[in-house]
């Protein structure tokens, strides 16, 4: 029986991976045969068993694109009298199979065939016999692009069907490279030196009210158990809820993000930039680095043993909802993904601000019609990021040079090259964390072994209790304390004998009532004790 079930989850992966082969996004180069404004891209879906496209835009046929959307063309009698002799007709989805429409486009002369859907984008799918018999290409075309078509260029345009090849990498990668390696290392390296920063105001004597800061929220095993839970419950309502949850989460990120932005930035900005909407990810995301920075200042992690538990419980989670979750829904699409990228039949249209989003730089089928923005989710910034805040504080504490804060950065710049690498190959949403767990934490528990300080980074203990103070503040402390009337007394002298006074009462108190030569008398006197007394 477990034999047999784990045979029909087998061929239902492989199902699931075949549809996802055979299904492909194209380009139709629209132009207009009066001149006019020029040519412009738009998508299609097509299935290349039908027929392949041409990857070179050079090499497709500029042909005349005929508007038939009245007919279904189910049967002969839908034909145009003098059929479509080297034209794309465009023609109503419904009432038949994709099969029977381009068998009929085929017979009249079409060089291919435009499906036009008002629904969401299928790959028009068939049979193998049916695959060998057409030679003509068909796709699905959105309904709208087709009124923006015929509302741009008129009814007289002309259509080439393309399908250029995918970049291995965009050139945005790089942006989204720098953006988070730069918000993980300066989010750690400020977590750090905050934190013994903190410890040294401690032990700074200063009759004043002292600068109240905010309180770092240190992780507890629980409140990591409570955190996955939450993770896990909030994803899963988005995958059924979207449409309503989506406002949700956009006004707590605009709460957390603004209270992030004013911690980071308010000494330099005085009001914020809105520019035109084709530019509100730069907003966006200067809002999410300034609310990654903040969270990393504000949460820590006390122990080795605390980011392991964390970054390993993270690491299933994000495993799961990304590579077995499309096992799990009647779609087939990941859930992680399908909230990330915001499900293609959302009523809202709107999208989760929860990510770093850069446009893609190039022109390609995949950018024009599925993923025109690259994203990397906060999680995968603030997770890493964490471990190395914590490394960073361990450095200084035990006074090593900052060497696990920059091997731990390293280590998170090469995870995330590694999966940049992945989705290339693959052409699939990762989950960042499969690469970036084990690059950290592998880095930072070698380092710890090589240096024998394993036991004290994984818990802690090598965090000083108290952090040597400057030079001048021991002198202060040392020795009996001269009376507060005499402060207040040696306080009003000169200048040029102020400068000795805070040694003498300290180191040589008992030549104040025996002076033993010449050089104790000389050495008293500028301290001006009869002023005092009196």
């Amino acid at each position: 029986m477990a034999a047999a079930a784990a045979v029909a989850w087998l061929r239902a992966a492989v199902l699931l991976f075949v549809a996802q082969v055979t299904c492909e996004y194209g380009m139709v180069r629209v132009v207009s045969e009066m001149g006019g404004p020029k040519g412009k891209d738009y998508c299609i879906l097509y299935n290349p068993q039908w027929a392949h496209l041409p990857h070179d835009l050079g090499k497709a046929s500029l042909l005349q694109l005929r508007d038939w959307t009245a007919s279904m063309l189910c049967s002969p009698s839908d034909l145009p009298a003098k059929g479509f002799s080297n034209q794309i007709p465009l023609v109503t989805r419904g009432n038949c199979t994709f099969y029977e429409k381009v068998r009929l486009a085929q017979g009249s002369g079409a060089r291919g065939l435009l499906i036009i859907s008002k629904e969401t984008l299928v790959p028009p799918g068939g049979n193998k016999t049916q695959y060998e018999e057409i030679g003509i290409p068909v796709a699905l075309l959105s309904h709208k692009d087709m009124v923006d078509i015929f509302k741009s260029f008129g009814r007289a345009v002309r259509a080439a069907l393309y399908a250029p090849n995918e970049p291995l990498l965009d050139y945005n990668m790089v942006i989204i490279f720098i953006m988070a390696v730069g918000t993980v290392a300066i989010g750690g390296y400020w977590a750090g030196s905050r934190d013994v920063r903190k410890r040294y105001m401690k032990h700074k004597r200063d009759d004043g009210p002292e600068k109240q800061e905010d309180e770092a929220v240190d992780v507890t095993p629980v409140m990591t158990c409570v955190f996955v839970v939450m993770c896990c419950s909030m994803l899963v309502l988005l995958y059924y809820f979207y449409d309503h949850l989506v406002y949700v989460i956009i006004g707590i990120f605009c709460l957390a993000s603004s209270t992030g932005l004013y911690s980071c930035l308010s000494p330099l900005v005085q009001r914020l930039p809105f520019g035109k909407c084709r530019w509100a990810w730069i907003l966006q995301d200067a809002l999410g680095i300034a609310f990654c920075l903040y969270m990393l200042k504000t949460i820590r992690l006390p122990t080795f043993k605390a980011c392991t538990l964390l970054l390993l419980v993270l690491f299933i989670y994000d495993v799961f909802f990304v590579f077995i979750t499309p096992f799990l829904t009647k779609s087939g699409n990941s859930i992680m993904v399908e909230v990330a990228t915001g499900p293609t039949d959302s009523a809202t249209h709107e999208k989760l601000p929860m990510v770093l989003k850069v446009p893609r730089l190039n022109t390609s089928p995949l950018a024009l019609c599925d993923r025109p923005f690259s994203l990397l989710g906060f999680g995968d910034i603030l997770v890493p990021g964490l471990l190395v805040a914590y490394c960073h504080r361990f450095d200084i504490q035990v006074q090593s040079s900052r060497i696990y804060f920059v091997a731990c950065t390293i280590a998170y710049g090469i995870g995330l090259l590694v999966t940049f690498m992945a989705l290339a190959l693959m052409q699939r949403g990762q989950p960042a964390l499969l690469y970036l767990v084990p690059c950290t934490l592998t880095t930072s528990g070698a380092l710890a072994l090589w240096r024998r300080e394993l036991g004290m980074f994984w818990t802690g203990s090598g965090f000083a209790k108290d952090i040597p103070q400057p030079s001048w503040a021991p002198a202060a402390a040392q020795g009996p304390q001269p009376p507060k009337e005499s402060e207040a007394t040696l306080s009003q002298q000169p200048p040029g004998e102020a400068q000795v006074l805070p040694a003498l009462p300290a180191e040589r108190p008992p030549e104040l009532t025996e002076p033993k030569g010449v050089a104790g008398v000389s050495t008293q006197e500028p301290v001006g004790l009869s002023g005092a007394s009196a």
